[in-house]
């Protein structure tokens, strides 16, 4: 899944580990033998590859496991970072924030460093952006240390890559280009191309679009080029929407047309909101904004809504 090999069979491999979509009579969550590491990465795996309720049911069970066993350390911390994970790529912004602040809670008294704390602040400050809330994502990051030098395990999504988009947000916008960069580095050093967990190149082609427009261009097409050789609905669909933004014009829209097609067949419905709402500023669509802004609205993504009404606003003011 991290290399970005097709979803398709990933899926299938995972398929393998199931009895009847259930984990196999005997490997538990609280299973001393084979541990958690196994049922996490099974999880997360169907999280990255758009098969969300499979990955959900499992958080879920993992979260009811510890809580049975009276398990209060690092493990349901862990469980509260994944299910925080899962409502993330749902698009249930706020669930995940407190999901995700609740295991930031345990994990903290666990100790810091360590990969589930790592874990939580990352899916925090990532959560917090979409929502818009990009000072309290900021405070959140200052607070908890969320900055190099980073772990060397696997934190899902890439802590590189949130810290970038961070540090853009904030108008660091150098800064946050080179975080961008260095995602890059640590992706190919590990053969990591899934353009969902590790997106690096679609927000590196946003912040070069202006000054170098040529590298943006083919920092698109490459990240198309990845998000068709893995075959999801969100990885097309967000190489899409990175496309349509170095565009303009009548190529801008039928680019941002196609995002929405896709996205709208994502279980992602954050992403969904974002590619209705840049569609209907694309097309100056009012209906398409609408549609945009109540999607960002049952989100929770206050940034989007903001910026919906806005486009909204303009509308009107030119009509």
């Amino acid at each position: 899944m991290t290399h970005g090999e097709n979803a398709e069979e990933v899926v299938a491999l995972c398929d393998r580990a199931l009895v009847n979509g259930r984990l196999a009579p005997g490997l538990g969550w609280t299973d001393t033998e084979w541990g958690l590491e196994l049922l996490m990465m099974l999880a997360s795996t169907y999280a990255y590859t758009d098969r969300l309720d499979r990955a959900e049911a499992l958080f879920t069970d993992a979260l009811r496991a510890y809580q049975t066993a009276g398990w209060s350390g690092g493990h349901l911390a862990l469980a509260h970072a994944y299910l925080g994970l899962g409502h993330r790529r749902r698009g249930r912004l706020r669930e995940a924030e407190a999901a995700l602040r609740e295991s930031l809670r345990l994990a903290e008294r666990v100790g810091r460093g360590l990969p589930l704390y790592w874990s939580a602040t990352c899916n925090l400050v990532d959560t917090l952006l979409a929502r818009g809330h990009v000072d309290e994502a900021w405070s959140v990051a200052e607070q908890y240390g969320f900055a190099p030098p980073y772990p060397s395990t696997i934190v899902l999504p890439d802590p590189r890559w949130v810290r970038g988009r961070l540090l853009l947000a904030v108008g660091r916008t150098e800064d946050g280009i080179g975080e961008l960069r260095a995602a890059q580095k640590a992706a190919a050093a590990r053969g990591h191309h899934n353009p969902v967990v590790v997106p690096w190149a679609v927000d590196l082609a946003r912040a070069l679009a202006v000054a170098d427009p040529a590298r943006a261009a083919r920092l698109a097409s490459e990240a198309r080029r990845q998000a068709e050789r893995f075959g999801t609905d969100t990885a097309v669909g967000e190489a899409l929407r990175c496309a349509a933004a170095l565009e303009t014009g009548q190529r801008a829209v039928r680019l941002a047309a196609q995002a929405v097609a896709y996205l709208e067949a994502s279980p992602c419905q954050y992403e969904h909101a974002a590619a209705r709402v840049e569609y209907g500023i694309a097309a100056r669509s009012a209906a398409e904004l609408e549609r945009g802004l109540d999607l960002a609205r049952s989100c929770g993504a206050d940034g989007l809504v903001r910026r919906a009404e806005e486009a909204l606003g303009m509308a009107g003011a030119a009509l």
